[in-house]
This record gives structure tokens, sequence and C-alpha cells, in this order.
């Protein structure tokens, strides 16, 4: 099976282990993937919605993986037994979503070796939530896919104490530092973002004006990002 380039991003992440759960499954390939190269020896495919389930179930029938992967139906987490799982995949799904997931089963969190997130919208909430959490980022990576940017982070559960510039809710610190080959596209695509949505604020209220500041904030330190890179 060939993954596309986000997907390939995620399970590059996956440790050799027992059991992966992969939460918002949609179509198991990510299960099927891992287990047909012996990366991990079983799988739970879960997913909120029946039709994704569905899919799920016929693509390990055809794979002849049904002894290996077990395709369930729930809403995040709570398709887990505690422990039952070592490494817990979360994707396809919003920042704020993911968090939501994560803080509504802090116990099935705690267990697991790690996490693996990759939000499709909003990952700066989620990064946030992550460092106001004091959860240690393990790794993180970077794709474009259909020219979309992709951000992939994978986390355990911990107490650490940060203390970070906000920019980096924004822009990973480990990619930026490392020069990571995408990190200088995402960035010059969310100064852009910011400068246009500067642009459609024509109010000239309170609130109006201090998100203008915000904004130029934002830019002005992304745009001194871009010159370090």
């Amino acid at each position: 099976m060939e993954l596309s380039t986000r997907l390939s991003k995620v399970a590059a992440m996956v440790e050799h282990c027992d059991c992966i759960a992969d939460i918002g499954t949609d179509h198991a390939y990510i299960p099927i993937y891992l287990v047909k190269n012996n990366i991990c020896k079983h799988a739970i495919a879960s997913d909120i919605n029946i039709g994704p389930v569905k899919k799920a179930k016929l693509n390990v029938s055809a794979y002849n993986l049904q002894s290996k992967i077990e395709c369930r139906l729930g809403p995040g987490l709570s398709t887990l037994k505690n422990k039952e799982a070592d490494i817990a995949i979360i994707s396809g799904m919003g920042g704020n979503l993911i968090g939501d997931i994560l803080e509504d089963r802090l116990d099935l969190f705690k267990g697991f070796k790690a996490v693996i997130l990759q939000p499709i919208q909003n990952p700066e909430v989620l990064r946030e939530y992550i460092y106001s959490k004091g959860y240690e980022i393990i790794d993180e990576d970077l794709c474009i896919d259909e020219n979309k940017f992709y951000e992939i982070i994978k986390i355990r559960y911990a107490e650490k104490q940060y203390k970070t510039d906000s920019i980096y809710y924004e822009i990973s610190k480990k990619l930026f530092e490392e020069k990571h080959p995408v990190i200088k596209a995402l960035i010059l695509s969310k100064c852009n973002k910011y400068r246009k949505i500067h642009s459609l604020i024509n109010d000239n209220t309170d609130h109006a004006n201090a998100r203008k500041k915000e904004l130029e904030m934002k830019i002005m330190k992304l745009e001194e990002m871009i010159k370090c890179i």
C-alpha cells in the first residue's frame, strides 16, 4: 500500500510496537500500512462515523488483516481501554478538537508511550495547548500535500514548564532551528495569511485595533524568522 505524503509522514513517526490506535482512521490506510510492514503487530482503527468504519473494514478484509486490525466505532479515545495500545495517532481533524480529545481522556493519554497528532486546521491552537499543559514534544515534521501544509507533532504526557515566545505556537521551534526544507514556505504562507486578515479589518473599535496590533506583531516576528533561514 502506498500512502499519501501526509500519511507517510505520520506513519514515519511510529516506532516498532505491539499495538497502535488510529483515531479518526477514515479508510484504515495507516493501520494497514503499519501492520503489513511489521512496524506494529496489531492495530485498532477507530472513527466516530459509521461510513469510514465500514470503509476501514472493507480495506482490512481486502488485505486479509482481520485478525490483526480491529475496526471500532466511537468518538475520540472512548473506544480504547487503558494501556490497550502503545501509541495513538489522532489525525485528520482540527487542532481544537484534538486538544479536546486528549483532555477528555487524560487517563488514557498518560498510558501511551507516544501520541502522534496531525491537525488539518488550527495547528497553532493545538501547539499552544501542548505548551500550556507542559506535554513533552518528542518530534515534529512538516510537509506539503496537494498544495496544503500539514504539521505532525509527536508528544507524550508530561508536566513540564515551558517558557517560549508565542510565535512558536505558529511555527515549530524545532523545525525552525533545524531549517526544515519546508519551514520557509510555511512562514511565508502565514505572513501572507495574516497580512490579508489585517487588510480586511476596517473597523476602528478598540477590539479591532487590538486585533490589528496582534497581527502586526505576528507578521513582524515571522518576517524576522525568514531572515534567519
